[in-house]
This record gives structure tokens, sequence and C-alpha cells, in this order.
């Protein structure tokens, strides 16, 4: 793992240091690809040279819209180079969330690929000035935004470095190590996968759409590979648990395994260990928010831990860079009882993209607390140990996370509410028929149409919301029903939804 930066560095930097050490070294490997340190190194020198001949001043944005692959970290590098900060795009998205973004950002260049997958410089016109950012800029991730559109989190280049020196004390990994290339460039957990990698002199090894969809494959792409670091999101891992069941493959060469995104499944990780396919591989959870640049804690998780008893979700202590506060009307709560998470360091971001008022509500000081701010209000909710350690217990708000995506329910609701099949409409989050949780969107259909009548509108909603939202805000299921539930108050009662439709899965 990465040691210390020196103050002010940047990660492209930093990564030329590790280049000038072994510049032969494979740094990514991609299907039948190998790209060498030097190589990565040119091509992004490529992209730098390209937006500067465009007259591209440094310091800005610079959109990414590449398929996962090689070039999407040649990409990157080239847009540090070039000193200004990425925006990625997945081409996944839906053209109005990919619009979205270029707007949100201001974006006048995106760095994209041609019709023979050559990484290349499109200009574009978003028709608003280009988002004040930060002048060391390392990325802006879009989360998922409760008023309908998703919200900008810039992020420098000292926090992320500061994220991976944090890190070196959990995790002994260098040149001889393999990480895994999985999530997309717009989930910020491949900053981790990708950077973690190629900052310690490591190889990262690009997942194929293949392996990412099919847990067998992956299985098999992770033993023939020789994956050393894996980062997953604990229910894609159960995928993976069960597929190892199903044809048992020996790992001998997996050494970590790194869960964030969502809570961990006990029952799951005990099924893992009892396989015994990965001997020497160490088991971590790491609870995390895009705001505070990836990971914020960390916990081992033995089979001891993970058959001791617990109110929550075990994440263990604050990463050495970041300090954590529980809070309950803005005071701190003693241990055993329940408080909001805050957590304050080198990695916490500044704010949000263009949007001062809600980076006032979320990144708060508190002068009460030692060590300044800002502090970062993530609406989680932990409970504190005796031992000092942290347990996770979820939100209270109608913010959820699903495969490591975190989900405002609003933004789901905001699109829903504008198909004109809905008169009005909310989403909850039910188990699927396997047990995993799932979006379900319940509606009262629009002009007085029978709910029973109505039942044959869910591919059409489906289809309506797959326009406007990635596929991981699309509901797996459209319900709809007679009335909303609603509290004594007036306002929506998601519990009593959320009852009503585990009794019809029952």
């Amino acid at each position: 793992m990465s040691n210390a930066a020196p103050p002010g560095a940047r990660i492209d930097e930093v990564f030329a240091a590790v280049l000038a050490r072994a510049p032969e070294a494979v740094a990514v490997s991609d299907g039948d690809r190998e790209v060498g340190y030097a190589e990565l190194w040119e091509e992004a020198g490529r992209v730098a040279a390209v937006l500067a001949e465009q007259g591209v001043a440094p310091g800005g944005a610079v959109g990414l819209r590449v398929q996962r692959g090689w070039r999407v970290v040649a990409g990157i590098l080239g847009i540090w180079r070039h000193g200004s900060g990425f925006v990625p795009i997945d081409p996944r998205y839906p053209s109005v969330r990919q619009e979205y973004i270029l707007r949100d950002a201001g974006l006048r260049r995106l760095v994209t690929e041609d019709a023979a997958g050559e990484l290349v410089i499109e200009e574009v016109e978003s028709g608003v000035p280009a988002a004040e950012v930060p002048a060391d800029l390392a990325y802006v991730i879009h989360t998922s935004g409760s008023t309908g559109d998703p919200k900008g989190v810039p992020i420098r280049h000292t926090q992320v470095l500061a994220l991976l020196a944090g890190c070196a004390e959990s995790y002994d990994t260098g040149p001889s190590d393999v990480w895994s290339f999985f999530h997309s460039h717009s989930f910020d957990f491949s900053v981790w996968e990708i950077w973690g990698a190629l900052l310690s002199g490591g190889r990262v090894v690009v997942v194929p759409q293949e392996a990412a969809t099919d847990p067998a494959v992956f299985a098999a792409f992770l033993a023939d590979r020789g994956v050393t670091m894996l980062s997953q999101v604990p229910s894609v891992f159960g995928h993976l648990v069960r597929a190892l069941e199903a044809e048992p493959r020996a790992l001998p060469a997996l050494r970590h395994v790194v869960f964030g995104g969502e809570a961990v499944n006990p029952q799951v990780l005990l099924r893992w260990y009892e396989l015994g396919v990965a001997p020497e591989a160490r088991l971590f959870n790491m609870y995390g928010i895009t705001e505070i640049t990836v990971h914020a804690t960390v916990k081992r998780l033995t089979p001891q831990e993970l058959r001791s008893p617990s109110v929550g979700t075990p994440i263990g202590r604050a990463l050495p860079h970041l300090r954590i506060a529980l809070l309950e009307d803005g005071r701190p709560v003693p241990p055993g009882l329940p408080g909001e998470i805050h957590i304050s360091g080198a990695a916490v971001a500044d704010g949000y993209l263009g949007r001062p008022e809600l980076t006032a509500q979320r990144f708060v000081h508190l002068p009460e607390l030692d060590g300044g701010g800002p502090w970062y209000r993530s609406g989680d909710y932990a409970v504190e140990r005796p031992d000092g350690e942290y347990e996770f217990l979820g939100r209270r708000d109608d913010q959820v996370k699903i495969r490591g995506f975190r989900i405002e329910l609003g933004e789901i609701e905001a699109v829903l509410a504008e198909q004109q099949q809905v008169r009005e409409g909310a989403v909850v989050v039910a188990g699927s028929v396997q047990g995993e949780p799932m979006l379900v969107a319940c509606f009262v259909p629009a002009g007085g149409a029978d709910p029973g009548e109505a039942a044959g509108m869910a591919a059409e909603l489906g289809a309506g919301l797959a326009e406007r939202l990635p596929k991981h805000l699309v509901p797996g299921r459209f319900v709809p029903v007679r009335e909303l539930p609603l509290t004594f108050s007036g306002k929506l009662d998601r519990s009593a939804l959320a009852r009503r439709i585990a009794q019809e899965n029952g």
C-alpha cells in the first residue's frame, strides 16, 4: 500500500515515482492486453497533449466516458497529467443522465472512445458555465440526490492520497499484488481498486463484463488471474459464494477481500470460510461514503467476530487519517446508544458541486469537538461498542444502499411521478425471491384505473424510468395500489408499504 505522499502531491506525480522504479512492469491487464507502467504513462501523455493543443486550461474538469478497461485508467491519468480533474460518465447510463452530468459540471471537453476503441477528445456544449472546482481536483463523482437530480462531490488529489496512506496500516500490499478492477469508474470503489494497486506498484486486472455478471465465470477469472486483492459489494460476493459452493475452485493467491457499500451478511461469510477455497484470504469490512473519499473505517471479519452477537454490522475503527463522532441533536452520545455518524479529517470533501445550501447542511463545523472541521453529517447511524469499535445500524431517512450504490428513494420517486400512468407513487426496499434487497415501486394509477387493470403497466413504467435513470435505480417490481398508506401526521408510511409488499411476497 502507498506510503504517505509529500504535502501537496498529485496522484500522477506519485505514479511517476512508481513508474521510475519499474517502467516495464505490467500496470493493467485487460483481456489479452497487458499495458506496462511506461506505456500507460505514454498514452496518458498523449491525452494530456491533445487537451493542451485544444486550448483547454489546466485546473478545471474534463469528462470521461469510456467503457471499463485499461483505457479508463489511461484517460484518468491523462486528464491528471494535463492538470485537470475527471468527471466519470458511465456510457451505460441513459442519455438523460449523461447529459445532466455534463451540464451539472459545465463540461467543455469529453475524453471518450472512437469506433476503433482509441481515446479521443470531443468538444461538448453543456450550455452552462463551467462549475467552480478546487485547483487540485482529482475527480467529481455524482451520487444519488433526493430532489431527483444527482449531486456532484469534488475530491482533491490530497484527499485520495490521504485515503491510501491511511489504509497502509491495514493492508500489506505491494508490487506483487494483483487487484481486481470490478466496478464502474462512476462508482468511487474503483478509485480504491485502481490507485491502491498502481501507487503501490501492483497490477490492475480488468474484470470483463461476462465475469462481472456470471459468478461462476468470475470465480474462474479470479483463479486464472491470480487475484490477491478483491473488492466486493457484499450482495455480489454472496453470488460468488453460491457459485463456489456449487463448483468449488481453489483461490490460493487471494490474500485480501474488502467489503464496502452495504451491510455484510455474516452467514454468507461464514459459509465462505467453511468452503476453505482461499485459506490465505483475510476478510475486511470498510464503511465509507463518497463525501469522505471512499473508505472511513476498517474491521477484520474473522469467523469468531462473525459469530459474536451484535446489534448491527461491525465496521471497526476510523482509519488513521479520519475521526468519527456519534451525535444526536448535535451532542455526543455515550457508548451503547445510537448516534448519527459524523466524520472529519484529511479526506473529507470540501462540499457539493454548486450547491452551497446543501454543503452548509451536510458539512458542519462543531467547535465543541476537538479537531475543528468540517465534519460530514452522514445520515447513517451507528453505536460504539465497549471496546471502542463501531457497529453500523442503518439510516433514518429515505436513503438506502443496494449493491453498493447509495440510492435516494426520492430521486426515483421524482421520475416515477412524471410518468403519465401514475397519479402518485412511492419506492420501498423489499426482499427479492432470492432474499436480497430490491427496489419496488408502488403506484396509484392515473385516471382512476383499477389496480387490477393496471397490473400490465409494469413493463411500460420500467421502460419509462430506464430512459431517465441508471439501471441500478430502476425498480425491479412495479406494484399498482389503490392508495398509499399514510402516518397519523399525513406522511407516507414506508414501513406499512414495505410490510404490505412483504406479505404479498410471503
